[in-house]
């Protein structure tokens, strides 16, 4: 299992079943980061099973990131480097809850009188601003279609800050050195926040509580490092571990 020993604690996502119960039958676990390992030994999973590789998703990113600014997609857009944010929405835990979604809806209404905001728009989140009667919430917003992986990382490697429930862009955006607010109660990545650029929104989400830490986000520096692990080479260290060598030349197991 790539990506094991997440773990949000938060039994009503989907993932966080799929990740336990993916962990509790793989006879080899691959971890992005290192409190990975402490999740697997409080679960009673034998230290043997398990080998930390950092992350496979960032080898992506950095193997494509001179193509995605090629694409110019901000500029495109008629923005400048470092002067929009960009938002996603798309959590059921957000996007199908009245008063969250419309928290978020008001904090992105107000950011955008100080900042402009691309908003890649979820067709989920859409259909339930409509059915909400939201949409005109939305009306300061550059709200899109979903983008493909490329044009998204084209955006968010521009912006100047970024605001979202997604996983990955707690990831993405601390490897880009783009400050993050995460719209969730918890995350499964905290390394993002003691080593990368991401901080948590106050729970439960409120439209004064959103623009703070988008305020918050925006004038503290970011501490520029790293987490370990993540710096383009994990997929070698995932062959290695298959060798039932765990270790190739850069390893840091």
């Amino acid at each position: 299992h790539v990506e094991a020993g997440l773990r949000s604690g938060d039994w009503r996502m989907p993932e966080e079943i799929n990740r336990v119960l993916t962990d509790r039958i793989s006879d080899l676990l691959l971890t992005p980061s290192r409190d990975a390992h402490a999740n697997l030994a409080a679960e009673g999973i034998p230290a043997d099973r398990v080998v930390f590789v950092g992350n496979v998703m960032i080898d992506t990113l950095l193997a494509l990131r001179a193509k995605a600014q090629g694409l110019g997609v901000a500029g495109r857009l008629g923005l400048e480097r470092g002067k929009y944010a960009v938002a996603t929405l798309h959590r059921p835990s957000n996007v199908d809850d009245p008063t969250a979604i419309r928290a978020v809806f008001g904090a992105l209404d107000r950011i955008a009188g100080t900042l402009p905001v691309v908003l890649p728009l979820h067709p989920r989140t859409r259909k339930n601003a409509e059915a909400l009667g939201l949409t005109a919430e939305l009306g300061r917003c550059r709200v899109l279609e979903p983008l493909g992986y490329l044009e998204m990382l084209s955006l968010t490697d521009g912006a100047a800050i970024v605001l979202t429930d997604s996983g990955g862009l707690q990831e993405e955006t601390t490897v880009l050195g783009v400050p993050c607010v995460t719209l969730r109660e918890q995350t499964e990545r905290p390394v993002t926040i003691t080593d990368g650029t991401n901080r948590m929104a106050p729970w439960p989400l409120t439209a004064d509580g959103v623009f703070e830490a988008f305020e918050a986000g925006r004038t503290t520096s970011v501490n520029g490092r790293r987490p370990e692990g993540w710096d383009g080479r994990a997929a070698e260290r995932v062959v290695g571990a298959f060798d039932g060598v765990g270790r190739v030349p850069g390893s840091i197991r």
